[in-house]
């Protein structure tokens, strides 16, 4: 079973903060509006793991990656980027395996989709918006 776990942004302090027991949920992406008028953008983890270990976000920014050109007998030391980086969106990982562009909700289809030990984390939207911006 994946772990449900959150991330708070401070849209007034543009920061990542910790809540303890100061947050409280209705359903996971209800944040209780009363309390914060918006001010907190809530983000929930996708059960994923980056290539290092690191846990995925809904709000990253990810790399695809891989390890190997042409065949596995000669690994690369560093991974070679594939394509552009791309934004976590909420309902764009799928099954807790992989992170797709686009899933269609007709038909489930799948666009461009990555498996998690091929994405690395660069960033997120709130501090490196600029790592996306080479796709407008």
């Amino acid at each position: 079973m994946r772990e449900i776990k959150f991330r708070a942004w401070d849209n007034i302090l543009n920061e990542y903060f910790s809540w303890g027991d100061s947050v409280k949920f209705n359903n996971y992406h209800d944040l209780i509006e009363d309390n914060y008028n918006g001010a907190v953008s809530l983000e929930q983890y996708t059960g994923l793991k980056d290539k290092n270990g690191v846990e995925i976000y809904e709000g990253d920014i990810v790399q695809p990656v891989r390890f190997y050109e042409g065949f596995e007998r000669f690994p690369k030391i560093e991974p070679t980027k594939i394509g552009l980086p791309l934004k976590v969106n909420f309902g764009n990982y799928v099954f807790g395996k992989w992170i797709a562009r686009e899933v269609n909700e007709t038909g489930f289809g799948v666009n461009d989709y990555h498996f998690s030990e091929e994405l690395q984390v660069i960033g997120n939207i709130h501090e490196n918006p600029e790592l996306l911006e080479e796709q407008s």
